[in-house]
This record gives structure tokens, C-alpha cells and sequence, in this order.
């Protein structure tokens, strides 16, 4: 690797750091139900980190040292990030997002549903697949990181 090299590198890292951090944005305002079942982040990662490495697998136009060097950027971010969201669960909430309630005592919360792109037809495939009918047999529906729909039925009374 001669002198000249390095600072190369450096911009490759730099902008392996800024397109991961596009992704991030743009996979998180497409809403959870686009990337499931992994969170906006590892999704991201994974997508950055397969064209990092692709030409220096393939021996295509990009050189080895590129491939290295953007693939090490990509796994020196994912690492920092997880010890930034163990020191500041509240990051992580912002970046990776938070549960959304669709339902809640039975009453379907429609703008929590258009804000995360959640059709009526896959909040009722949810409830159907608990042996559920309806919405009014929901205690809480909640719109998980990971894309998933978590169904608590209400508590039925028995006499």
C-alpha cells in the first residue's frame, strides 16, 4: 500500500459511513412493516456490507484494500452502535424506533396505522391468525421494530 493510497481509503470510509447512514434514514421513513422481520438497522448494515465487499469478492473494479477498508468502516460502525444503544437506550430508540399500538381496548388507532403503512387487511390477517374476528376481541395490537404484529386478545370472563 503506498503513501498515496491512504488518504483514498479515508474517503472510502467516509463514504461508506455516509451512505449507511442514508440508508438508515431512508429504510426507517419507509416504516417497520417494509424491513421485516429485522429492524431498520440491521437491514441497512446488511445491504452496505454486501456492496462494500462486492467487487473486491468478484475481483471486479474495485481493489481489495477498498473492500476491506469499507467493509472494516461498516463493522467499526455496527459495533459502535451497539455500545452507544446499551449506553443510551434512548439513540437507540430514535434510530431503530419504538413499538407502535394499532389497537388498543379494542379500538383501532388509524393514524398510528397510516404513519406506519399498515394495511386493514394485514392488521386483520394479525388477529385472525390468534383465532381472533375482530378487532373488539383485541386488548392490544402493537406494531413491533422487526415489522411484526403482536396480538393480546382481551381476557375472556368465564362463568
Amino acid at each position: 500500500m503506498t503513501h498515496h493510497h491512504l488518504p483514498f481509503l479515508t474517503v472510502v470510509a467516509v463514504r461508506t459511513a455516509l451512505v449507511l447512514g442514508w440508508l438508515f434514514l431512508g429504510l426507517r421513513l419507509l416504516g417497520k412493516r417494509h424491513v421485516s422481520p429485522m429492524n431498520v438497522c440491521d437491514l441497512a448494515f446488511i445491504m452496505a456490507l454486501a456492496n462494500a465487499v462486492q467487487n473486491a469478492m468478484t475481483n471486479g473494479k474495485g481493489d481489495l484494500s477498498v473492500g476491506v477498508a469499507s467493509a472494516g468502516t461498516l463493522l467499526f460502525l455496527g459495533w459502535l452502535a451497539t455500545r452507544l444503544f446499551l449506553r443510551m437506550p434512548s439513540l437507540e430508540a430514535r434510530i431503530i424506533g419504538t413499538p407502535t399500538v394499532l389497537i388498543h381496548d379494542g379500538h383501532i388507532e388509524k393514524r398510528n396505522m397510516r404513519r406506519e403503512h399498515v394495511t386493514m387487511r394485514e392488521l386483520m390477517q394479525a388477529i385472525r391468525s390468534h383465532d381472533l374476528t375482530d378487532s373488539c376481541e383485541v386488548h392490544l395490537a402493537v406494531l413491533e421494530v422487526d415489522g411484526n404484529i403482536n396480538i393480546v386478545p382481551k381476557e375472556t370472563v368465564t362463568d
